[in-house]
């Protein structure tokens, strides 16, 4: 008596399907990006602003100010990232109701993936930032980094 041949491998088949919670629309991932990034562009502007007016005092405290003004942007940005590897939020995603979760478990990306993921977004605008549209047509709504980190964006 012979053994039958194994089974053939499996195919591509459907792509896996997501069972977490529902995930979140394009317009508000974009409308938390808008607002977390008009608080970062209010510190560099008021900055300006406040360097200006000391500016006719003195040129280099005028300087200064506005030095820090991009300082503590980009500090603020990256305790935003960081907020967001604890929780799942910024502040735009908290005040649009989304979070960013690992697909595998569900859980915070933690501070190290979060700010990578900011960093890794910079492939979603390569060509001719595509990426940032993906998630219009794509079944988890990922975009290019999202795809890369395993990351989806949920409703909270």
């Amino acid at each position: 008596m012979t053994t039958p041949p194994p089974p053939p491998p499996p195919g591509y088949g459907p792509p896996p399907s997501y069972s977490g919670p529902p995930l979140a629309e394009w317009g508000s991932r974009v409308g938390a990006t808008l607002i977390d990034s008009l608080i970062v562009a209010g510190i560099i502007i008021a900055s300006f602003i406040v360097g200006a007016v000391l500016g006719n005092l003195s040129s280099a405290l005028g300087g200064l100010v506005v030095v820090l003004g991009y300082l503590g942007g980009i500090a603020f940005l990256f305790w935003q990232l960081y907020v967001q590897g604890e929780t799942g939020q910024t502040i735009g995603k908290k005040q649009l109701g989304i979070k960013v979760l690992k697909e595998a478990d569900g859980q915070v990306l933690g501070p190290g993936l979060s700010i990578g993921r900011y960093f890794v977004h910079i492939l979603d605008g390569i060509p001719c930032y595509l990426g940032y549209l993906w998630p219009l047509w794509d079944a988890k709504k990922q975009t290019f980094a999202d795809k890369i980190l395993q990351t989806v964006v949920v409703r909270a």
